[in-house]
């Protein structure tokens, strides 16, 4: 019975987790939505903000990348 409710425990931790890789593609939609934003405001800003779009970009997908494997430790850990 107990081996039941671990492999319970663990695939919901597992799905809990993986609802990160979720918010963070909305995150990564965020930060390319308002650069576009600001690029049709001012286009000519545009070309000095493209390193602050990919800075933004690694790290909200950073953030998806550590959620993943936060929810395969959680299903596959011993």
């Amino acid at each position: 019975m107990e081996g039941n409710i671990g492999e319970l425990g663990q695939f919901m931790g597992a799905g809990l987790a993986a609802i990160g890789s979720g918010i963070a593609a909305v995150g990564v939609g965020n930060v390319a939505a308002n650069y576009l934003g600001g690029a049709l405001r001012n286009p000519s800003a545009a070309a000095s903000q493209t390193a602050t779009l990919f800075i933004g970009l690694a790290f909200a997908e950073a953030l998806g990348i550590f959620a993943f494997l936060v929810a395969l430790l959680l299903l596959f850990a011993v």
